[in-house]
């Protein structure tokens, strides 16, 4: 997430440019905001927030401008949005369940995050999130899941449906190994659980190698992993081009595609309808 290096300006309402702390019953629609400080909107220790038709504007190499952040926040509702940013489109941190997430334009930026969660050996949550009908378009991410080695906790009951994909890096990321740049991170015996995890109608262009990359930790892997009807074909400049873009899966168990799933995911079990 942005600004992950100053954690006193992170916890305070100082990194956003509009903040809702500590509400309940809060309805905004409508707003605009170019060029954030840091974080453009922040939902924090809040519950039942509805934000609709919002416009989010920052040059794409900004760092740390974050679209929307929430945590420590249930019953959040993102709608109808446009977010263009130099960071997340939207991050989900610990604490936030009974999030929906609907029709939001995404790119340019760094995709939906949940995560990352677990620095420092922390226990953080995040459960029950839904992501339907977002279009991603020249992201370096679009749906990603990260995790720090060594924290405790949970990232569960997640959906990510009737999702499409333009030239975009990485469409589908897990990834436990969450380590700072240009550091060397030790294995840990520990690590927060990933469970219970949709994939469901997934479509678009990759511009990248790996497509789906799963990869979770040894000691405690991902598990009830599902991928339904997924097709992501290599694409630039909205033309397609020869090859095959890949996957990379290690440590998922107890998981299984249905329907059509390309590129194949070797680690899932093929789920036969009868």
């Amino acid at each position: 997430m942005g600004c992950m290096h100053n954690k006193v300006l992170c916890s305070s309402q100082k990194a956003a440019s509009f903040a809702i702390l500590d509400s309940k019953n809060v309805h905004i629609s409508g707003l605009t905001s170019v060029d954030g400080r840091k974080w453009h909107i922040s939902i924090e220790r809040s519950s039942s927030v509805h934000a609709s038709k919002l416009n989010i504007k920052a040059p794409k190499d900004s760092p740390n401008t974050d679209g929307i952040r929430i945590q420590h926040s249930t019953n959040v509702t993102i709608a109808s949005s446009i977010i263009k940013t130099g960071d997340d489109c939207i991050g989900i941190g610990d604490g936030s369940k009974y999030i929906n997430i609907n029709r939001i334009f995404c790119g340019p930026g760094h995709g939906i995050s949940i995560g990352s969660l677990g620095e420092n050996g922390r226990r953080e949550t995040v459960e029950y999130v839904t992501v339907r009908r977002a279009n991603f378009y020249a992201t370096e991410n679009g749906l990603k899941i990260k995790t720090w080695q060594g924290g405790h906790g949970y990232a569960r009951y997640i959906r990510f449906e009737h999702i499409s994909f333009s030239k975009v890096i990485r469409p589908v990321i897990i990834d436990q190994y969450t380590c700072p740049l240009h550091q060397h991170c030790k294995n840990y015996s520990t690590a927060v659980e990933i469970s219970n995890i949709l994939y469901n109608d997934l479509r678009g262009t990759t511009n990248g190698e790996i497509a789906v990359k799963l990869s979770c930790s040894k000691s405690v892997p991902c598990k009830n992993i599902r991928m339904k009807d997924i097709q992501l074909d290599y694409g630039i400049n909205g033309k397609m081009y020869d090859g095959h873009p890949k996957s990379h899966c290690l440590n998922v168990v107890q998981s299984w595609d249905e329907g059509y799933v390309y590129p194949n995911v070797p680690c899932l079990t093929k789920k036969l309808s009868y």
